[in-house]
């Protein structure tokens, strides 16, 4: 068991290692967004989603123990 997970930590390691390597080309999208200052608007949507994603798993948290604790006192 302890030797399946350190060849999956092993292998994740690799994979994210050439996942950096074969990122070195430049991004022509990005530079492009840039120059005409859209990439602000990319930015404020993603952050937005993600703030709404955080919000949501904290209130599925909160719902999740109040279950489990009417559960428990039960």
């Amino acid at each position: 068991m302890k030797n399946k997970r350190q060849l999956f930590l092993i292998l994740m390691c690799y994979m994210c290692i050439l996942s950096i390597t074969a990122q070195t080309d430049p991004v022509e999208m990005a530079d492009t967004l840039r120059a005409n200052g859209k990439i602000y608007n990319v930015v404020a949507v993603l952050s937005a989603v993600f703030i709404g994603l955080a919000a949501y798993l904290f209130y599925i948290d909160r719902k999740v123990k109040k279950i489990e604790d009417k559960l428990n006192n039960k």
